[in-house]
């Protein structure tokens, strides 16, 4: 007897090769602009700072990611790694994601302020997760870096590496 498998069908977009229509297009302006100027609502449960397996995902249009989390998510941090004692330097990625440069430069200034080295890729480029993971590996073995595995990856969240493909999460933006 055999047994035939079952290939599951698969649609294809009818957008699929196409450029994307002026109505799915983000305005990263807006995005930016939001990110800096909207103030979460603590009394929306939907806009604190809050973890998954990704780390703190949201939109500054809907007051789920902004720079008021990223302040406060940086901090955090670095009061936990002061309590632990850790005091190495901090491997920092960022994603291509829209907000990701202004996010980035937030926990920067943070870090800075709390006297915490940080490494980041150089001329402002995008760090997978998997890349942050293997440098800290890496010094760890080199230098006996002093960092810690989770905090330097999700740091950000939205800024941080995903992996999702370059631009598979702008549609997280839109929603």
């Amino acid at each position: 007897m055999s047994s035939a498998i079952k290939s599951p069908i698969l649609k294809i977009s009818p957008l699929a090769g196409k450029p994307a229509p002026k109505e799915m297009l983000i305005d990263v302006a807006q995005l930016d602009r939001e990110y800096f100027e909207r103030r979460p609502d603590l009394n929306d449960p939907n806009q604190r700072v809050s973890f998954g397996t990704s780390g703190h995902r949201g939109s500054p249009l809907h007051g789920t990611f902004t720079e008021a989390h990223i302040l406060a998510i940086t901090q955090a941090i670095c009061e936990y790694r002061k309590g632990q004692g850790t005091d190495g330097p901090l491997c920092m990625g960022k994603d291509t994601r829209p907000v990701s440069d202004p996010a980035q430069r937030t926990a920067l200034e943070v870090l800075a302020a709390n006297n915490v080295d940080t490494i980041i890729q150089r001329g402002n480029g995008v760090t997978p997760t998997p890349v942050i993971s293997r440098a800290i590996l890496a010094f760890k073995d080199a230098a006996h870096l002093d960092a810690i595995v989770s905090e330097a990856q999700e740091i950000v969240g939205n800024v941080l590496s995903s992996p999702n493909a370059p631009g598979a999460s702008f549609a997280e933006e839109r929603k």
